[in-house]
């Protein structure tokens, strides 16, 4: 299996990560990419994390919120000082990010953006992230996502 940019940050940066496979083709019709990830692993969706993009007051921001919620908006705006937050359009967060939709990573990313993760995260020894394709999970511990992304964390998630 061929590096992702996601692998390559963990692996240079020497960052102790499990990788976990499923097949991304096994996705039952009206699930997410989050849930399909927890339903094909047998994971916790509080401990699965979905990376999306918003932009706000116009600026793309990365937030990193559990499955098992939904991005507060308003909070996220809050936790970057801004006033106002829209999902970004899925064409500017692949463009962004170098990542396809459903497989992106808040891990090295294309350009770096603000991130929040979810303060959820904290409350776990790993959590599990995309490891920036469809189909691949990365599993870490929280204060090296936050490190490795140079997030703040804020309560992003409902």
């Amino acid at each position: 299996m061929a590096a992702t940019p996601a692998v390559r940050v963990l692996v240079q940066a020497r960052v102790a990560h499990v990788l976990h496979t499923y097949d991304p083709d096994d996705h039952p019709d009206g699930v997410g990419f989050g849930e399909a990830a927890v339903a094909a692993l047998g994971s916790d969706p509080a401990q699965v994390f979905k990376t999306l993009v918003a932009r706000v007051d116009g600026a793309l921001t990365v937030a990193v919120v559990p499955v098992a919620g939904q991005l507060d908006l308003k909070a996220l705006a809050a936790a970057v000082g801004g006033r106002k937050a829209a999902m970004a359009d899925p064409a500017d967060a692949e463009r962004s990010s170098g990542y396809v939709r459903g497989g992106i990573s808040p891990l090295g990313q294309r350009r770096a953006l603000p991130t929040v993760v979810d303060s959820s995260a904290l409350g776990f020894a790993t959590v599990l992230v995309s490891g920036g394709r469809r189909g691949l999970q990365v599993e870490l511990s929280p204060a090296d996502l936050v490190a490795l992304t140079r997030a703040t964390t804020a309560d992003v998630g409902r």
